[in-house]
């Protein structure tokens, strides 16, 4: 048509418009990640808002990494909702007017009880890795960092980053010297305590190296160690672990040594058997066992069978400072932190790390003065209210 009438253009742009503004195609999208624009820095103000930069700033295959889990995801989310059980009891009129926040862990001086817990691949959140974060970390109140086995960078360039303490974890190697030969650099670089994981011995996430593949990230690690001996596709490099390992190392391990992946009274006192010096309750955050406890559920089991004998740490899960008051509460001696740093290392790299660090310490402070707590040292089972299934 022509002259006055509607041209097939016109019509088509009308309902085009039409189309774009319509309600219906807004609901398709996701509420949870829709942003008009990328925040800046001052803006958060808590660490979930990081993740929301992050997600908008990295590449997929990077984003997905952390936010991955195993299998259903059963024990990502219990980890999360585990911390709904717990409600605080407050004390009113406590005069907490400055709690005090300061920490000793197996040798390590903290101002909080806060520590950055060990995941790989730092690189691929900032192209300075670890480093970044643990510059970050250390401008955080001089945030003590768990360097991962699985480093981007070696970590005699991590530890030279800063004279603050840091820690290493290890993957046990079959070969006895191949570890001797890993944790004699992580000694000569400066770490102050040495984390073995125990946990992990036989992972394989369908639905994890699906959705990496599909982001563009080439053969995924868990797809690499899948290929085995076997017709289930159960990695085989690490079905040998056993408890006599700590026993092998413990010659040529000068500093504290701790077990991670810890779940149960019993392996805990296995644990200490086997001349551990510290317990570390974690279930990977969600990426190990599915269907496995949250680590906030057997917090309480594991502190009593460990009687005082040694500190509990506690991973998975923590994401405020509210969170890291009730782990406290239930007998852990300090918590680490493993996405929270990456979500800021990935939208505003050491800044972000300590900005996220920042935040947990502050709200910390705050659950601690809004409850009655005077100090870390005094912390009191009477706190809190727990209410698990």
């Amino acid at each position: 048509m022509s002259g006055h009438g509607v041209t097939r253009r016109r019509a088509f742009r009308a309902f085009a418009g039409f189309v774009a503004g319509s309600p219906l195609l807004r609901a398709q999208t996701d509420p949870l990640r829709y942003r008009d624009r990328v925040p800046g820095f001052a803006e958060l103000a808590t660490t979930y808002d990081f993740e929301q930069v992050a997600y908008a700033r990295l590449p997929r295959s990077a984003y997905d990494y952390p936010a991955s889990t195993t299998d259903s995801g059963f024990t990502l989310r219990r980890n999360r909702q585990a911390f709904d059980w717990v409600q605080f009891v407050p004390a009113r009129l406590a005069n907490v007017q400055k709690p005090l926040t300061a920490t000793s862990v197996l040798g390590t001086e903290m101002a909080f009880p806060l520590l950055v817990s060990p995941t790989a691949g730092h690189s691929q959140f900032h192209p300075d890795g670890e480093m970044a974060t643990r510059r970050g970390a250390v401008g955080a109140a001089r945030t003590s960092m768990i360097v991962s086995n699985n480093s981007s960078f070696p970590i005699d360039k991590i530890g030279a980053v800063a004279d603050s303490p840091f820690w290493f974890q290890l993957y046990p190697k079959r070969e006895l010297d191949e570890n001797r030969r890993v944790l004699d650099a992580a000694q000569s670089a400066g770490c102050r305590a040495v984390v073995v994981t125990v946990d992990q011995q036989a992972p394989f996430s369908e639905v994890t190296a699906h959705d990496q593949n599909l982001s563009g990230l080439t053969a995924p690690r868990q797809a690499r160690r899948a290929a085995a001996s076997n017709p289930y596709r159960v990695p085989d490099d690490r079905l040998w672990y056993e408890w006599l390992f700590f026993e092998k190392i413990r010659p040529f391990v000068k500093v504290p040594l701790l077990a991670k992946g810890i779940l149960t009274a019993e392996d805990a006192r296995l644990a200490l058997q086997h001349g551990v010096d510290g317990i570390y309750v974690s279930n990977h955050g969600g990426r190990s066992l599915d269907y496995a406890p949250s680590t906030l559920e057997v917090l309480p089991e594991i502190v009593e069978a460990v009687h005082g004998q040694a500190p509990v740490l506690f991973d998975s899960g923590i994401r405020r400072g509210t969170d890291i008051l009730k782990a406290l509460v239930l007998g852990a001696n300090a918590v680490c932190v493993g996405r929270v740093p990456l979500w800021g290392l990935g939208a505003f790299g050491p800044a972000g790390v300590q900005r996220v660090l920042e935040i947990l310490q502050a709200e910390l402070v705050q659950a601690m003065v809004d409850v009655g707590i005077p100090s870390v040292s005094s912390l009191e089972r009477r706190c809190l209210r727990t209410d698990f299934p």
